[in-house]
């Protein structure tokens, strides 16, 4: 660990990561771990919720839609628990909307996934009202696209149809553009 880096993390550098999908939250435990943070972590809403309860942390990094409910929640049990507590809000599906929601209950910061570690110690780190630098690699207007008509799909619990209807587009032009691989 970097000694000025363990100096901005302050003297509890206990970090909570809650996400579902495994290899992801053992990658990033590993790496945070090397940043000189104390990683606990969690695969589920329950999980999540139990550590925030019993050892509440002084740094949290959440994913927004996991398999038995709303990261959402999460975050709630750690501003009661914790009001100090720096939360990252990660997720794959990068909505304004949730943004919005996510900062409102006292997230510090909302990611797209994927975020590598880098931005995400950045993101925990960051003090004040200064921007994060914008992102190297920022999502295209493609992949824009491709997420606003996934998220949307999701929505609709996976029903063509009503999709189509509401994004104002043809089905069948739906149907093509969800078979192809999302853009990069």
């Amino acid at each position: 660990m970097s000694e000025d880096l363990g100096a901005e993390i302050g003297p509890d550098r206990s970090l909570l990561l809650v996400d579902d999908d495994e290899p992801f939250l053992k990658r990033l435990a590993k790496a945070m771990e090397k940043r000189g943070f104390i990683p606990e972590t969690a695969e589920t809403v329950a999980m999540g919720k139990a550590i925030a309860q019993a050892r509440p942390p002084a740094f949290a990094v959440v994913d927004l839609r996991l398999e038995d409910g709303n990261g959402l929640d999460v975050v709630e049990v750690l501003r009661e628990k914790r009001p100090d507590c720096r939360i990252v809000v990660l997720t794959g599906y990068g909505a304004i909307a949730t943004a919005v929601a996510a900062v409102k209950i006292g997230a510090t910061d909302y990611l797209s996934k994927p975020a590598d570690a880098n931005e995400v110690t950045n993101a925990l780190l960051a003090r004040g009202d200064a921007l994060p630098p914008p992102p190297e690699n920022p999502m295209s207007a493609d992949r824009v696209r491709w997420e606003h008509i996934q998220r949307v799909y999701e929505m609709c619990d996976r029903n063509v149809s009503e999709t189509a209807r509401r994004l104002n587009m043809h089905r069948r032009t739906l149907q093509r553009i969800l078979a192809k691989r999302s853009p990069r």
